[in-house]
């Protein structure tokens, strides 16, 4: 049984993205979202990747982690933020 490994570069890949460790990084700080800003809701989503996204998150499945990883890193300045005003 061969199994397949999914992780965030996958996803990066997937998406259509530089998926490198460090372009990784880059786009992630470049694309910090608002609290009330889903990831798959994002501006700089062309249709297609919003749309893999959902499915991803849908179908609840290995790639599902990664989108959950992404999102928590992509609203990590606004979880920030959030923390620092209590």
């Amino acid at each position: 049984m061969e199994t397949e490994t999914h992780d965030l570069s996958t996803l990066f890949q997937q998406l259509g993205l530089d998926n490198s460790a460090k372009s990784i990084d880059t786009f992630i700080d470049e694309h910090q979202l608002p609290d009330a800003v889903k990831v798959s809701e994002a501006s700089f989503w062309k249709d297609a990747q919003k749309q893999l996204l959902k499915e991803a998150i849908a179908a609840d499945g290995p790639d599902a982690l990664w989108v959950d990883e992404l999102n928590v890193r992509l609203h990590a300045n606004a979880s920030a933020a959030h923390s620092a005003q209590r």
